[in-house]
């Protein structure tokens, strides 16, 4: 079998011969460079990511996964895993080598009995979402509705339900995947209970997995949300009362916040409370923050859950330009809070954000070898947020968000969440994984020896 390099091939090295023989053994489709929507085709949700495949290979079940992994093991390309497409740093897509797209795999199936849900790797999160409150149940998923199940699970998963509910990776029963050597393979706590471990928190590293499984809990359909609004002269008081309230929080409470530019320009600094239970069972939760100071907007009510998750889709539109650094932190000290106000002041555009998304909860009480997530002591993920339109713009808006990075960086765990990682190198993989990688490493080194899923936060083999 030939050597994966990591030179990938251009197309003209393939024979018209070849990819027929590609899309002979598909029921999916393939687009080339050149094809009618090939452009369209390539795009990802982050519009500062512009590369051009050789081929990119729509498959619409596993056994077409099995293919498209066999035909580009055998002429060497370069492969890019692909569901939702968010990965910030753009490592769903490559130049020159193949894309294996599983957006198209949309099967879903609910049970509501046993509380049980099987989704196909191409499910985004608000068809998930959808699927499951028909029947007055979810689990925990991401913030954006367009984001996919795939990434966001095996890279652990943070959401709403997080703190009540746990990581996405921690209601993940049993997974399907093709490993390196094509294999279909079914992995749960019983069957492949190693590559299963694996898969719950350390990424596309060890296989394509084409369906999941996970634990369901009843919620909804609506819970209490409340919402605040600070102006900036109140920010330092609202940052230290945010710490404060959300340290304190239950479990029920999923308390995030941010530092955003209005339309006016002027700077400000929002809370957002959302109380996993029955509204009324919410309320003098959320009352401390409905009470806290003076701010310039507030709002406190129940909301479709549905219509929580899709809440942050006007602020993150597929086909803009974003860039992020993101690191956990345990408290929001004073000096953090000086960082942060001087640092985000200097924001190129009233697009960008600095986002404090808050876990722990239940989260933090599994221990920390039960998944490859391995930052289960944080209380906060904080990372500037910058969004823009105009390539010439690059620079400005991604060297804000790096200084505020480093600006905050002292006051930091050191560690860092998978999914929010960009292009950082081998040892922000390492602390996304701590202790954990070492075993990581030696499954991957059993499932895929010569590193062939390596379009992703990667691990080497052991």
């Amino acid at each position: 079998m030939p050597r994966q390099t990591d030179v990938p091939l251009e197309p003209s090295h393939l024979s018209s011969t070849a990819m027929e023989q590609l899309r002979k053994g598909l029921l999916g489709d393939v687009i080339l460079p050149g094809d009618p929507g090939y452009d369209q085709a390539r795009a990802v949700w982050n519009g500062a990511i512009d590369k051009r495949p050789a081929a990119i290979v729509y498959c619409a079940t596993p056994e077409d996964v099995v293919h498209a992994v066999a035909f580009a093991r055998s002429h060497g390309f370069l492969v890019a895993i692909r569901s939702g497409g968010h990965n910030v740093a753009g490592l769903s897509v490559c130049d020159y080598g193949m894309v294996i797209d599983l957006s198209r795999m949309k099967k879903i199936v609910v049970d509501p009995e046993r509380r049980i849900a099987r989704a196909e790797a191409g499910v985004n999160l608000g068809e998930f979402d959808a699927a499951t409150q028909a029947f007055g149940l979810a689990t925990t998923m991401g913030v954006n509705s367009d984001t996919g199940i795939a990434g966001l699970t095996l890279g652990g998963g943070f959401g709403k339900l997080g703190r009540k509910h746990g990581l996405s990776c921690d209601n993940l029963i049993a997974a399907e995947i093709v490993t390196a050597d094509g294999r279909l393979l079914q992995t749960s706590a019983g069957e492949h209970p190693e590559l299963f471990w694996a898969l719950r928190g350390g990424g596309g590293n060890f296989g394509i997995v084409t369906a999941f499984e996970y634990r369901l809990h009843a919620l909804g359909p609506a819970l209490l949300v409340g919402s605040v609004l600070y102006a900036y002269d109140q920010a330092r008081e609202a940052m230290r009362f945010y710490h404060e309230f959300s340290r304190d929080a239950p479990d029920e409470a999923s308390v995030d916040a941010a530092l955003v530019t209005l339309p006016s320009g002027d700077f400000a600094f929002s809370i957002s409370a959302c109380y996993i239970g029955s509204p009324e069972a919410g309320e003098p939760v959320i009352a401390p923050l409905m009470k806290f100071g003076s701010p310039i907007e507030s709002r406190l009510q129940a909301v479709p859950y549905l219509q929580i998750q899709s809440a942050g889709d006007s602020l993150f539109p597929r086909g803009r330009r974003y860039y992020w650094k993101a690191q956990f932190l345990r408290e929001i000290s004073d000096g953090a809070i000086d960082a942060l106000l001087h640092t985000y002041a200097r924001a190129p555009n009233r697009y960008s954000l600095l986002v404090f998304q808050q876990v722990g909860g239940a989260i933090a009480r599994v221990p920390a070898s039960h998944s490859p997530y391995g930052n289960r002591d944080a209380a906060l993920d904080c990372f500037p947020v910058a969004i823009w339109d105009d390539p010439a713009d690059d620079e400005a808006n991604m060297r804000w968000a790096r200084d505020l990075w480093n600006a905050v960086r002292p006051f930091s765990t050191g560690g860092v969440y998978a999914n929010n990682l960009g292009d950082e190198g081998d040892e922000r993989v390492r602390e996304a994984y701590g202790g954990n990688y070492a075993r990581l490493a030696a499954i991957k080194k059993q499932y895929d020896p010569t590193n062939f899923f390596r379009l992703n936060q990667n691990i080497r083999p052991a």
